[in-house]
């Protein structure tokens, strides 16, 4: 039988710490989700390995390394209220959840919706809720948000995402131009919006925010 507990050790020792993510906090949330409950059982087998694991539908679950890196640039308080949009099946709600005061993720389809729900309670998590709407519209009946994590890249960054951080609230997205994305963080102060590159990842994009080839002679 394979021990998914030994591959959640491995995953940390050789994708997560040796990728400059020291927080304590960040790899026992990591420790303490199970990734093998969140994806398709054909592909449980590859649940801790160094890819992006695909959900369907255009969702992914993003490889530990990024997933990562993107949680320790966000700074996440224990008191945080978090938005993540595009939570596929779950997993990053569940390991979030671990960090924050809150999670309200956000799927568009009922199914999707649903599914996540069922995988959640499973898990144990009580401090998180999936809510079906538009990705571009954000969930702003339950902002503002201290963190908005979005769980997959974008060729551009909408504005409604800017308007829902709560004052010092930050925004990690993965930016992408072709092939390479660039993580960003995004930080309102005073009304004012600030940014910085991270790193740059591959990262699959959201479905609807795909980056769009131009061509010229």
């Amino acid at each position: 039988m394979f021990d998914f507990a030994a591959a959640r050790e491995t995953m940390l020792d050789c994708q997560i710490r040796t990728n400059d993510v020291t927080d304590y906090d960040i790899q026992a949330a990591f420790k303490a989700v199970p990734r093998e409950c969140f994806v398709p059982k054909s592909k449980t087998a590859l649940a801790y390995s160094d890819v992006h694991i695909d959900l369907g539908e255009g969702r992914y679950m993003l490889r530990p390394r990024d997933f990562a890196k993107m949680l320790d640039s966000a700074d996440i308080a224990s008191t945080d209220i978090i938005l993540n949009i595009g939570c596929g099946r779950g997993y990053s709600v569940a390991v979030m959840a671990q960090l924050a005061e809150t999670v309200v993720a956000l799927e568009q389809s009922e199914e999707a919706v649903e599914r996540a729900t069922a995988l959640l309670a499973q898990c144990g998590t009580n401090n998180a809720a999936v809510v079906q709407g538009d990705y571009r519209a954000g969930a702003p009946e339950h902002g503002p948000f201290d963190v908005i994590f979005v769980g997959g890249s974008v060729a551009s960054v909408p504005e409604t995402w800017r308007d829902q951080l709560a004052n010092n609230g930050r925004l990690i997205v993965a930016v992408n131009d072709g092939p390479i994305s660039r993580v960003k963080v995004f930080k309102k102060s005073n009304d004012k919006i600030g940014e910085r590159t991270v790193f740059d990842a591959n990262i699959p994009a959201l479905p609807g925010f795909e980056h769009k080839q131009t061509f010229s002679l």
